[in-house]
């Protein structure tokens, strides 16, 4: 059905992104079934770090004394300076509120308590399809760290997993802190040294594909601070060169990129203490031309950024730029860059993913990023029927999938999704 009424036509748009369905591509939420890694709840809400350094700014306490506190001293503390004492107007803050709406709870009454007491009232299990059922989310994608003990149990134990959780293999400590990933691979019978021998390189690869294989992983993930630099004579470029990138190619599965971030600027506050750096472009199109067989996804901290990548994008098609991230998930970001984007790609993008480690934040995201990217989609639809292209009501819901998942999948080529 042809739309030529501007109103109907922001209607449309309005709808198609609301009933299109997610595959949230960069998560860190695990399933129930990994015990106390699935993070939910009202005071896990409260507690995560983006709301820690918002009180921190602005309650006159030593840190030591604050990571002293119970879970539930911390919220109650994080809640009396945030939202009783301010109006919560951040971010962060309204996306607390959201989540508290949407699930039906009366926000204006203030009460904390009587948020506790609804999630002791929900099983995890009916908590789960929920929240899926409610922002329309078919996938998520994890974050799958086999260098942390407690995670590395539960796959060993073949801890059985919901298949709506997908996982993404991480490798900060192979990449980032070799001399500590080199002693466990010892001690898990991997034939590898601290001098980047022949034998090393083979077994780092072997390594990539007993967990890829283990995992059912949909890429392999590394975070990487601003001034990372490849080529260079370093364990981190000689691995990724070696034997991700070799282990990508030959098993079909991407290598996502997330580059930007300056580590813990003030330790004091913990993983609230890292900040944001420009990175230097001319690393992603070195891969991105070296290795045309590869493919990369990417996704960068610094709004400085965000232009030169979407420019690399259009020059590589083994190139998938994925979301914004972090520091760059607010709504003004969202919307100054996903309309970049699109201007510059189309829809051949990811314009978003949750990188939610509470489940809960996966309601408030996906409502708040939903509601800009539509925003920007219906302007640019209303550019198109300025010049007489008429939009059709399929092509746009066709459009708000691709963006939202089909993109993703196509890309991927993995048929778990």
């Amino acid at each position: 059905m042809h739309i030529e009424d501007p109103a109907r036509l922001r209607e449309v748009v309005s709808n198609a992104v609301s009933k299109a369905r997610i595959t949230d591509v960069h998560t860190h939420i695990f399933p129930p079934t990994f015990g106390d890694l699935f993070l939910w709840g009202i005071d896990e809400l409260l507690t995560y770090h983006y709301l820690v350094a918002e009180t921190m700014r602005v309650v006159d306490i030593p840190y030591s004394r604050f990571w002293a506190m119970s879970k539930r001293e911390q919220a109650d503390l994080i809640w009396k300076a945030l939202f009783i004492e301010r109006t919560p107007c951040s971010e962060a803050c309204r996306g607390v509120l959201t989540v508290l709406s949407r699930l039906g709870l009366d926000v204006k009454s203030r009460d904390l308590e009587s948020y506790r007491q609804f999630f002791r009232d929900i099983t995890v299990e009916d908590y789960v399809d929920r929240v899926f059922e409610l922002e329309g989310i078919d996938k998520i994608v994890m974050t799958n760290d086999p260098f942390n003990p407690r995670e590395r149990k539960m796959w060993l134990d073949g801890k059985r997993r919901d298949e709506r959780f997908l996982a993404a293999l991480r490798l900060d400590v192979l990449l980032n802190s070799w001399p500590v990933a080199c002693q466990r691979l010892r001690e898990w019978g991997y034939d590898v040294s601290e001098d980047l021998s022949a034998d090393t390189l083979k077994g780092v690869r072997r390594f990539l594909e007993d967990w890829i294989g283990r995992m059912k992983a949909v890429y392999m993930a590394v975070s990487l601070p601003y001034d990372f630099n490849i080529p260079e004579d370093s364990p981190r470029a000689r691995f990724i060169e070696d034997c991700v990138i070799p282990v990508s190619r030959e098993l079909g599965v991407p290598f996502a990129m997330m580059i930007g971030v300056d580590r813990q600027v003030n330790p004091g506050l913990g993983d609230a203490g890292d900040a944001v750096g420009r990175m230097n472009i001319r690393v992603i199109k070195y891969l991105a031309a070296r290795y045309p067989e590869n493919k990369f996804m990417v996704t960068l901290l610094s709004r400085e950024n965000q232009h030169e990548l979407s420019v690399m994008a259009r020059k590589f098609r083994n190139l998938m730029i994925f979301g914004c991230w972090w520091f760059l998930n607010n709504p003004s970001l969202v919307e100054e860059i996903t309309r970049m984007r699109v201007e510059l790609l189309g829809t051949s993008f990811i314009p978003q993913h949750s990188d939610a480690r509470v489940f809960d934040q996966l309601i408030y995201k996906w409502e708040h990023s939903k509601a800009t990217i539509a925003k920007v989609l219906q302007d640019k639809y209303l550019d198109l029927l300025e010049t007489g292209w008429v939009p059709e009501e399929e092509e746009i819901e066709r459009d708000a999938a691709r963006l939202f998942g089909d993109n993703f999948r196509d890309f991927a080529l993995r048929t778990e999704i």
